[in-house]
């Protein structure tokens, strides 16, 4: 009795396994396998939240840190630029400091002709007004609006600036030429220069007030027609400009015109 009873038990349990084993395959193949993927998802998912996170935060964290460094090492940059110009303004007589403004606008395929500032009419700038930087000339406001100022930089081909060499006084006039070099072109034959030499602006200059650094003899054509040239090395730094001052003209130049 206990025999067949134990058969039909052990028979029944393999009847139920069979048919678990049968259903689940037909739920798989109806769920092509959408159910199994679920279950493995869910059981998975702790574990891939415990192995991603850390990498991801990290990650996170060191572009963070990153980012905050580059920031502070601009702001250091601009901040030193801001200092040396700023002391470069107070060496000067109160009555020829001028209006600190930053450059906000430069043109990629104008670089070495304009810049914009963010000071303008507001702030008593004028057409005409006088441009510089730490180590001498920049160039020239050529219009203005209420906020901010378009300059004519000494390295834009059209610039033309009267000019000596301070050692000698000899004479002639600068040209850009679209670098951080310029072209001097002397009104003597055969001046009396050398390599080295400071070159500032002249009193024969109509736009700007003598004596303002510009650069110093790079090199020498002496040779060239129809006038002897040299080139000359900026002092100021045009192809990186960030701040400037800017000047009112000379009232004994007020009334004469270009050059």
């Amino acid at each position: 009795m206990f025999t067949i009873r134990e058969g039909w038990e052990r028979k029944g349990l393999q009847i139920g396994l069979l048919a678990l084993l049968i259903g689940g395959a037909w739920t798989i193949r109806q769920t092509q396998g959408a159910l199994v993927l679920e279950i493995y998802q869910q059981v998975t998912r702790p574990l891939q939240a415990f192995q991603s996170k850390p990498v991801n935060l990290e990650e996170l964290r060191d572009a963070r840190m990153l980012e905050l460094e580059t920031r502070i090492v601009e702001l250091e940059n601009q901040n030193q630029k801001l200092k040396k110009l700023v002391g470069y303004v107070e060496k000067q007589s109160s009555s020829s400091q001028g209006i600190v403004a930053r450059v906000i606008g430069r043109g990629a395929d104008n670089w070495w002709q304009l810049v914009t500032l963010n000071r303008g009419s507001r702030s008593g700038i004028k057409e005409g007004f006088v441009v510089k930087g730490e180590g001498g000339l920049v160039g020239l406001v050529q219009s203005v609006t209420p906020s901010t100022s378009r300059v004519l930089l000494i390295t834009d081909l059209k610039s033309k600036v009267g000019v000596n060499i301070s050692r000698t006084g000899t004479k002639g006039v600068l040209r850009g030429d679209s670098s951080a070099e310029a072209v001097m072109e002397f009104y003597e034959k055969v001046p009396n220069v050398k390599l080295g030499d400071l070159v500032a602006t002249s009193t024969y200059s109509q736009k700007y007030p003598a004596g303002l650094a510009i650069g110093k003899v790079k090199s020498l054509d002496l040779k060239k027609l129809p006038a002897s040239v040299a080139t000359i090395e900026l002092l100021t730094p045009i192809g990186s400009l960030d701040w400037v001052t800017v000047h009112p003209k000379p009232e004994n130049q007020l009334d004469k015109k270009s050059k």
